[in-house]
């Protein structure tokens, strides 16, 4: 019997794969269950080489080596990971079939293939797609496992992606950063190839609002009785009488002209006669289920829970094998899952929040949500078989779990359908327009009606009026006018879940709007499983800031995206690649012609960065040592401010609250040593420059004197003719010699001996 080596992405669905292959043995580094061998990986134990790696040269980092292509992608393997290596390669040799247990999505195919180049494997591999953790639904996995080869475009999507954000990361931040150095700006620019992008929105939002301006606008509206019911109205001005009272948008701006027209209609007395009436039967169709970031996005707004929040309880929920595969950017689920659907909803029906729900459910109902076409990888995130304990999981777990729930029974309720009402009434030659709605159906709205902070369910107060059954011709009693007073509201800043969602929806932030069709198609930057992450690391970064629940940018931030180019900081050339990683998913486009595109576009930016000048960030704080920028770092027990000019000032500083604290002494100078300045009582630091060490006043701007450096101390000797300056060691053509360092107000010349001045007896 032949021996199959199943590699999984991680232990714990290592475990989960022995369970389902029957009961196995803990081995060193593996599970052997009968003649199946199962192992693992912690994710990637593969990295791409560092530039230094490829060449010690760049290690320092140079504009004249820019930008840095290399001849042949090289991997290694990464510290943490060289024992588990070690043993996959071991077993590998035993082994007859492998078979690829990554995550089903693109990082999870490429983690176990780029292995398995790297170690050499010429043995047959398959491929295992696990999206739920429960028994069974691991068991049928494990029947069904496809060729690894079905999967191929997957692996050279991520490998495209990976060598993309390779020359982006390296290239650009080298170039910026050495622009920025170059005009005292401190910080390294790390420059990603969503990161960038994706700050730049909260940076222009924050422009936006800085930018608006209200506008004050007028609504007139009039109540007209109809029997005993009342329809209210809004004023519509016919084409002849818009002019300048209204703007571009049809608002109207000067309350004289809406109160001209209320006197109209109040003096003429006259009924409302209805020119028109429309009546439109629509439905909306069930919810559907969730993808991670439409999850993400939903309960942000329904709870606050930041994304990278919602992403690790569901990863928990997963792993309890309550839900399926988090990670997923699909809405849709496979047909054969409606097998399932009576032990799901009689599973739910026994938690108290779902059980009328799933009382009301109608399990012959098909939604549009079950579609095989649309399934790929992976499918929506949905409950499986397995019996929840509400009490046993946190309160996030719960309320995202019965969100989850809650979506996939809406999928067994009718479609919501409703009359849309619009009416024409005219009075005095004017026009005035009322609409309204009737439920007829509420269908898989009733799970939500009393969720009055869901967006996809709650509309407007506009929209619930019901009118009553009055038609064409027939006339209405003036009742009443209001003038409304409004006035238009800035751009809302973005939270971590609407960032998220504007990612998603990249097609509506682009800069050139003639590609915003073509990139509806896109599915937004980043991944299902990167966007918390990626604005988690802007926030930990400090290039995005919290106030309360919104994100702000910080100087820097500005000051970056007045700086780089339109490539980078707006999301057009972003969505664009994630659209060539599509076309190399799906097989129509290549690994090369794909980076060598990058390669141009990465050398004409690392050739505009060369050209620039930037004007440093206002918050920049400089070193009151030497006068250059000081710098955030992180060490090992935190972050710290230290000068640019290291090694050659060796000031530091700790951080408090994002800026240094000038107050507190410590690391001072080069060697550390600190000695009172004889001029104005401050601290003098040793420094090293270009001629070597030499000592200095900490007060720069106001005292500033300098000392030569003998042993290790300064040497501090009073002019013995002016009495007011200091000598100062002085290289000259003919030899070394001190001289007042008031000159040429005093032009006194003492000689060396051996480092010092020489003493006269």
């Amino acid at each position: 019997m032949s021996t199959r080596l199943f590699i999984a992405e991680k232990p714990s669905l290592a475990r989960e794969l022995a369970k389902g292959l029957g009961n196995g043995t803990n081995k060193d580094g593996y599970i052997e269950v009968g003649t199946d061998l199962v192992t693992w990986e912690y994710g990637h134990l593969l990295e791409n080489f560092a530039p230094d790696d490829y060449d010690e040269k760049y290690k320092v980092w140079r504009s004249e080596d820019l930008p840095i292509v290399p001849q042949q992608w090289k991997m290694k393997i990464r510290k943490e990971g060289a024992k588990q290596v070690k043993v996959i390669k071991k077993l590998l040799a035993d082994a007859d079939v492998v078979v690829n247990g990554g995550d089903p999505d693109r990082e999870g195919q490429l983690l176990v293939d780029e292995l398995l180049e790297y170690l050499g494997n010429t043995k047959p591999v398959k491929r295992v797609l696990i999206n739920a953790l429960d028994e069974k639904s691991v068991k049928q996995a494990l029947a069904d496992l496809w060729d690894n080869e079905d999967f191929a475009g997957l692996k050279n999507s991520a490998r495209a992606r990976s060598y993309a954000d390779w020359l982006v990361g390296t290239n650009l931040s080298r170039a910026y950063s050495i622009a920025g150095r170059n005009a005292g700006f401190p910080h390294v620019l790390r420059i990603g190839r969503v990161k960038t992008p994706t700050m730049s929105l909260v940076v222009r939002r924050e422009n936006e609002i800085r930018k608006f301006q209200p506008v004050n606008y007028y609504e007139l509206q009039v109540d007209w009785r109809y029997m005993d019911k009342v329809i209210s109205s809004i004023w519509k001005p016919c084409e002849e009488e818009i002019n300048d009272s209204f703007d571009v948008d049809g608002r109207l701006l000067k309350q004289d002209l809406a109160v001209a027209v209320k006197e109209k209609i109040v003096s003429a007395g006259e009924a409302g006669i209805v020119t028109s009436r429309e009546d439109k039967e629509k439905q909306e169709l069930q919810l559907l289920p969730y993808s991670l970031s439409a999850l993400q996005v939903a309960a942000g707004r329904k709870y606050g829970y930041e994304p990278q929040a919602v992403l690790n309880a569901m990863q928990n929920l997963y792993e309890k094998k309550l839900t399926t595969y988090p990670r997923s950017d699909c809405s849709y689920l496979p047909e054969n899952q409606l097998a399932d659907v009576d032990e799901v909803i009689g599973n739910l029906s026994e938690i108290v929040e779902m059980e009328g729900f799933c009382r009301g459910a109608k399990i012959e109902i098909r939604s549009r949500a079950w579609n095989d076409s649309k399934i790929s990888a992976h499918h929506a995130i949905v409950p499986t078989r397995e019996k929840a304990d509400l009490s046993k999981l946190s309160e996030t777990e719960k309320n995202l779990y019965l969100m989850v729930a809650k979506a996939y029974v809406a999928q067994f309720y009718d479609v919501h359908k409703y009359n849309a009402t619009t009416i024409t009434i005219e009075c005095a030659g004017e026009t005035f327009a009322a609409s309204g709605r009737q439920i007829i159906q509420m269908g898989w709205k009733e799970l939500y009606a009393s969720d009055k902070t869901s967006a996809e369910q709650e509309d407007s107060d506009e929209k619930k009026k019901l009118l009553p059954d009055i038609g064409e011709g027939e006339s209405t009693a003036f009742h009443e006018a209001h003038i409304i007073d409004k006035v238009t509201k800035p751009p809302k800043r973005f939270t971590p879940s609407t960032l998220l969602q504007a990612m998603k929806e990249i097609h509506k932030h682009v800069k050139d709007k003639a590609a915003v069709k073509k990139l509806k198609t896109v599915a937004g930057i980043g991944t299902e499983a990167t966007r918390a992450g990626i604005i988690d690391s802007l926030v930990s970064s400090g290039l995005l800031k919290k106030d309360k629940k919104y994100l702000i940018p910080s100087e820097t931030a500005e000051a970056m995206v007045d700086f780089l180019p339109d490539e980078l900081t707006w999301p057009d050339m972003t969505a664009e690649w994630e659209d060539g990683l599509e076309e190399i998913k799906e097989g129509r486009l290549d690994v090369q012609t794909f980076i060598a595109g990058k390669i141009d576009s990465v050398a004409a930016c690392v050739e505009a960065a060369s050209m620039l000048h930037i004007a440093p960030a206002a918050d920049i704080v400089k070193c009151p040592i030497c006068g250059k920028p000081m710098a955030r770092r992180k060490g090992k027990k935190g972050f710290f401010w230290g000068c640019s000019g290291y090694p050659n000032c060796k000031q530091t500083y700790p951080d408090k609250k994002g800026k240094p604290d000038m107050e507190v002494k410590t690391g001072m100078g080069l060697t550390g040593k600190v000695w009172d300045c004889p001029k104005c009582g401050k601290s003098l630091r040793q420094l090293s420059g270009s001629k070597g060490l030499f000592w200095a006043c900490e007060d720069k701007d106001n005292c500033g004197v300098r000392f030569s450096d003998y042993k290790g101390a300064p040497v501090i000797m009073k002019c013995p003719s002016c009495g007011e300056g200091y000598l100062r060691k002085v290289q000259g053509k003919k030899g070394t010699f001190w001289s007042c360092n008031r000159y040429p107000a005093c032009k006194t010349i003492v000689k060396d001996a051996a480092g010092t001045p020489k003493q006269e007896n």
